[in-house]
């Protein structure tokens, strides 16, 4: 059900394999169970907020409690978009899309999870490519950025699957110990060299100014 008060429920996202869209109340009970039911290996934070950690009872909550901070955080200057990523009705993982002043900037950041019993069947680059082709050819994007932990080959593995370049280091805490991270950004000029799917999307012009965007500001590249 959408709302023509929040037009972001009918935005729609699909893929030759997925669908991505704006969750329900069903789809984030949904997804806390997923993330419930293990995101990685436990030994092994692949995150910098290491969310996963908290108590197994608690995670559930959490996660429904994170997903409804971003919605009431949600600013046309600066906005967090966190899509559940739906295979043969079942949802998979979670995309995530985010930028600040975009409208000035035009750069957006990356970030996702997979539940582990669908890891290993290219999900990830399906749905990282999904939010790319909206950022770059339906939003004007100039450029996307993401980061992954140095030993995080697979998330890494992703991003040069898709073009991104190698674009320095960040240091975080986690779990105590510092990590290294490998910052990957892609440009406009190299998606639409590569682009790997066309993606159709469809509610987007009413979410718009929700992006900070009009429409004669947005043409869908060819």
């Amino acid at each position: 059900m959408t709302s023509p008060h929040w037009p972001l429920a009918g935005l729609r996202l699909h893929t030759p394999r997925l669908e991505l869209r704006w969750p329900t109340l069903g789809d984030l009970d949904e997804l806390a169970a997923l993330a419930a039911a293990g995101v990685h290996d436990p030994q092994v934070q692949p995150f910098s907020v290491a969310w996963t950690d908290a108590p197994a009872a608690e995670l559930p909550s959490r996660s429904l409690q994170y997903h409804w901070s971003q919605w009431a955080a949600w600013r046309p200057s600066d906005w967090a978009m966190d899509l559940v990523v739906v295979r043969e009705g079942t949802i998979v993982g979670t995309q995530g899309l985010k930028a600040t002043d975009f409208a000035v900037v035009r750069e957006v950041h990356t970030g996702s999870w997979i539940g582990l019993r669908h890891q290993g069947r290219g999900i990830g680059t399906e749905m990282r490519a999904g939010v790319l082709s909206l950022a770059f050819d339906y939003l004007g994007a100039e450029s996307a950025r993401s980061h992954a932990h140095s030993d995080n080959p697979a998330s890494i593995g992703v991003s040069h699957k898709l073009g991104y370049a190698d674009d320095g280091t960040e240091r975080f805490m986690v779990r105590g110990q510092a990590v290294t991270a490998r910052r990957l950004l892609i440009d406009r000029a190299t998606w639409q060299a590569r682009r790997p799917l066309r993606v159709r999307v469809s509610g987007l012009e009413p979410c718009l100014p929700w992006f900070g965007l009009s429409p004669a500001a947005t043409t869908p590249s060819g």
